[in-house]
């Protein structure tokens, strides 16, 4: 009887200790099954956020399209009084006066713009020239486009010479956008073409010692053959964020850092244009806004 009890006991024991190690081994696969859910669902949350990094990256930059009549009429009609409350203002980098052949057309001197629609630099320095010589002339067919997605000043709001043309009595106008922003291979899709004349006078003014930049910076601008510019006189950073109407409403404020910059940069081009004809038209030469700025001009 002793013998059937303990033999019983020992059965219970074997027994109690094999559901033991079942649930022990139950707990241990739940554990494993709940690390291996939770790896799984890092991977997943984090491949996710990855993805959103990499889309916001690679986004397209934003297409070249008609510039809106409300863009068009504030960039090209600032009133003179806001263009003599600038003065210079913050305008960097004033043209450089040169000796060289006189650039024309049509018995006009001639302003060549050099620049690319991915360069965010072009993209500031578009603003003061159309403001400029809208005091001259006029626009037709301006282009409305930002500057690279992918690039440094990413999506500055501009506009675009590129297929726009300008009349003017007194100034004749070459602007070349030599790429677009939208990427093609390792670079950006080509635009226009330098003419071959266009392609030598860039070649050789824009680098020492005519320009103090790296030699084929952009953008670059000759006036007339009397004056050059290479890269931006403002900062493109001052435009961050901005939207082309919010960048044409703040540069008709002569108050606000980007009328200051860019109504500053447009006295001293129009200062330059103003040697080249002479002082016409005296309603813009004469102006104080451009008598102040062309202290920035030299000799």
């Amino acid at each position: 009887m002793a013998r059937k009890q303990a033999k019983s006991a020992t059965r219970r024991t074997e027994a109690a200790t094999m559901v033991a190690r079942q649930r022990a081994r139950e707990r241990r696969r739940s554990r494993l099954m709940l690390a291996s859910f939770t790896v799984v669902a890092l991977v997943i949350v984090g491949s996710a956020l990855v993805g959103i990094g990499l889309h916001r990256h690679a986004g397209a930059s934003q297409q070249t399209g008609a510039a809106s009549a409300d863009v068009l009429a504030r960039a090209t009609g600032v009133s003179a009084s806001a263009f003599d409350q600038v003065g210079a203002g913050t305008a960097q980098n004033p043209p450089s006066a040169i000796q060289a052949p006189a650039l024309t057309q049509d018995d006009k001197p001639r302003v060549l713009y050099v620049g690319a629609e991915y360069c965010p630099y072009c993209a500031a320095e578009r603003w003061a020239v159309v403001a400029a010589l809208s005091r001259f002339g006029t626009f037709e067919d301006l282009g409305q486009t930002a500057s690279a997605h992918d690039d440094v000043y990413p999506d500055t709001s501009t506009l675009s010479f590129h297929g726009s043309s300008y009349t003017s009595k007194y100034l004749a106008f070459t602007g070349v956008e030599t790429s677009s922003n939208q990427r093609q291979g390792n670079g950006y899709a080509p635009l226009d073409t330098l003419s071959k004349d266009d392609e030598k006078t860039f070649g050789t003014y824009d680098q020492p010692p005519y320009v103090s930049g790296q030699a084929g910076s952009i953008p670059f601008i000759d006036l007339g053959g009397a004056f050059v510019s290479s890269g931006a006189s403002l900062d493109p950073g001052l435009l961050a964020g901005m939207s082309h109407e919010q960048v044409a409403e703040a540069m008709n404020d002569p108050s606000s850092e980007v009328g200051q910059a860019i109504l500053g940069s447009a006295n001293v081009f129009s200062a330059a244009f103003c040697r080249l004809t002479d002082g016409q038209p005296g309603s813009v030469c004469d102006s104080a806004g451009v008598e102040a700025a062309a202290a920035k001009l030299g000799s």
